[in-house]
């Protein structure tokens, strides 16, 4: 009953209008074009918001003010004026038109040659039904469209097409007719679509990826048929003109090229005149749930001469812990490799910078001091504008960030009382089998984005060559900033020291915070000459270079621990009260040493018993392992070893 009312309200308003003039017609549209860009914002920033992308480096924002002005004027006025067009014979509305190039379809119908005639959103585009088949009345000319929402309406504007003599194919029941009418020489018009989903192809439009209907190409592959770009320009009121292109592609195309050649010939279109383009459809919307591209049926097509793509901008929220910080780095990877044009910054505590320089796939990073909320909102929006956010920690704080630096699409976990927050929910992983790292928690948002479903990487990056002959150093970190339940013993550190000590020349370097000060002078006291205690004075960067150019670590579960795997640098880890399958180094060729007891993991900062986990790893066992690890450092290069391939 509320279609049909609706229908009746239109076939009244259509009545009307039918009994003014076109240009009159013209200048109301005009008018209340100007009322809605006053009144409608929400559709002001979104034309104005699509023109940043297609023409920000081009056009000033004074320019971009009066084309979405102009825009919504000549809309309201094209289809306040296509409503009584769509009732004239064509003889009458040909006298509004003028033509351009017109013989270019002539010339490929009357040699037999099928033609796709490729429109777009521009100006009074529904004059192509009713003017098409008045131009080329010796073919068959057809039209695929999409039904409107109003079955009462839909079959009014498509008994008035039929009458103007095109034939009306719905997309929504397959293509063999348009491909029919195609291989008997006609003519089908088809719509280009920037928005067309998950069936679209990814391509360029603007500089900017837009998920673009191949359907043209298809057809075009499928029959042989030419394919032609056609707009109609609003030229003065009530006033247009058709222009129709050469043959926009080659004998030979793909599909893809010939898609990507589609959104190439309507952009040149709009530059002739853009307040016809239809702004207020968000042709650039970022997809939910999949903006990453890898999946995508049809996949990306970037040509080959495209120099730069306009970037889709992904903040990513780091953890506040560095072992976690590391951890996520797979995952960063795999948003990166989620789409060509993805362009990766990455908010992150001061003190951690130096850590995300190491991963190439980063682009920009934002250090965020400890303090004000507001603050780190304000370095977010100095940035150029982000599509989307994507939240690592699981806190309430990290999510009110970029919730108030305007981020429009904010993705995480459900974390601590912010569903309100987030606007896309990334499901926890389900509990089922063994216990799986907490990488692949992290590498779970990337793959409910879209992205690739691979497995960490074995290293991070390339291991570095071996310096037979050198004296090996060691890299030792005896403390954990978590708390002591997850420290082993400092005396059998220092053992461990002296046992490898004795068995070939090597260096030992203590490395740690300043919390771990007294330890390590206990080590160093121990060990002697062949100790250099850095506890406390190295920044990160300085941790970073100079545990590079160590051949072992051996550690508790620590940062320190996950920053020596994405330098190359072999680990001995001994696990206590933590589950080295949920936190231990990522890749291979690590030793991790840790004994089942039967209260471990208890993830407890103290242990509140006798320390039995830690004190059932033996000083042989780990020194033994440090000692295996040293052979194969000291061992010649073998190039040909994975372990030393780019994973």
């Amino acid at each position: 009953m509320l279609d049909f009312s609706i229908y009746l309200l239109y076939r009244a308003g259509t009545a009307i209008m039918s009994a003014f003039p076109v240009r009159v017609l013209f200048a109301l549209g005009n008018f209340l074009g100007f009322a809605a860009w006053l009144l409608l914002p929400q559709y002001r920033r979104l034309a104005r918001r699509n023109l940043e992308i297609a023409f920000g480096k081009e056009k000033s924002p004074a320019e971009l003010r009066r084309i979405v002005r102009r825009h919504f004027q000549n809309l309201s006025a094209n289809l306040i004026c296509g409503v009584k067009m769509g009732s004239m014979p064509p003889e009458k509305l040909a006298r509004y038109v003028e033509t351009e190039n017109l013989e270019a379809v002539h010339r490929e119908l009357r040699a037999g040659q099928p033609v796709i005639l490729l429109l777009s959103h521009i100006g009074n585009w529904e004059l192509f039904a009713q003017l098409v088949p008045h131009y080329a009345d010796y073919a068959r000319i057809g039209t695929v469209y999409q039904k409107l929402a109003n079955r009462y309406i839909d079959q009014d504007v498509s008994r008035k097409r039929a009458a103007a003599g095109a034939e009306l194919f719905d997309r929504g029941e397959g293509f063999h007719k348009p491909i029919e009418l195609l291989r008997s020489g006609g003519l089908i018009g088809i719509l280009g679509d920037q928005h067309a989903g998950d069936h679209g192809l990814w391509t360029p439009f603007f500089g900017r990826l837009a998920s673009t209907s191949p359907l043209s190409g298809l057809l075009a592959k499928r029959t042989g048929a030419t394919v032609i770009a056609a707009a109609v320009h609003t030229e003065g009121p009530a006033r247009w003109r058709m222009v129709f292109t050469p043959r926009i592609d080659s004998p030979g195309d793909s599909v893809n090229a010939i898609t990507a050649k589609a959104n190439e010939q309507i952009e040149q279109q709009i530059r002739r005149t853009p307040e016809d383009w239809l702004w207020v459809h968000n042709r650039w919307k970022t997809p939910k749930p999949f903006f990453l591209l890898t999946h995508y049926k049809r996949g990306v097509y970037v040509p080959p001469e495209t120099h730069d793509l306009k970037p889709f901008r992904i903040l990513i929220r780091s953890s506040n812990w560095l072992g976690d910080s590391i951890i996520s780095m797979p995952a960063v990877r795999a948003i990166k490799a989620g789409r060509p044009d993805a362009h990766i910054t990455i908010a992150a505590p001061e003190k951690f910078v130096a850590v995300w320089k190491l991963l190439p796939e980063v682009d920009e990073i934002i250090g965020l001091t400890s303090g004000s909320l507001l603050r780190a909102v304000r370095l977010i929006r100095r940035q150029p504008r982000f599509d989307v956010a994507v939240l690592f920690p699981n806190s309430l704080r990290t999510a009110l960030e970029v919730w108030l630096a305007g981020i429009p699409r904010r993705v995480a976990y459900r974390g601590h009382h912010r569903r309100w927050l987030v606007n896309q929910i990334i499901a926890e992983p389900l509990k089922r089998g063994p216990i799986e790292h907490q990488v692949y928690r992290y590498l779970q948002i990337a793959r409910e984005l879209g992205g690739p479903a691979d497995s960490p990487p074995a290293r991070m990056f390339l291991p570095r060559a071996k310096r037979n002959g050198a004296t090996a150093k060691i890299a030792l970190c005896p403390g954990a900033e978590y708390g002591p339940a997850k420290r082993w013993l400092p005396e059998r550190f220092a053992e461990v020291a002296l046992t490898v000590s004795g068995q070939r020349p090597v260096q030992w370097i203590l490395f740690g915070t300043s919390a771990d000060k007294e330890t390590g002078a206990l080590i160093e006291a121990a060990v002697g000459v062949n100790c250099i205690n850095r506890i406390g004075q190295t920044t990160l960067p300085e941790l970073i270079n100079e545990l590079s150019e160590c051949a072992v670590l051996l550690t508790n579960d620590t940062g320190t621990m996950h920053l020596a795997t994405i330098l190359g640098v072999p680990v001995v880890a001994v696990f206590g009260s933590t589950e080295p399958r949920l936190t231990g180094p990522l890749g291979t060729g690590h030793r991790v040493i840790r004994h089942q007891v039967e209260c471990s993991p208890c993830f407890l900062r103290k242990c509140p018993i006798d320390f039995r986990c830690m004190k059932a790893a033996t000083v042989d066992e780990v020194a033994d392992s440090v000692s295996s690890l040293l052979k194969r450092w000291e061992a010649p290069l073998d190039r040909s070893d994975p372990a030393h391939s780019n994973n």
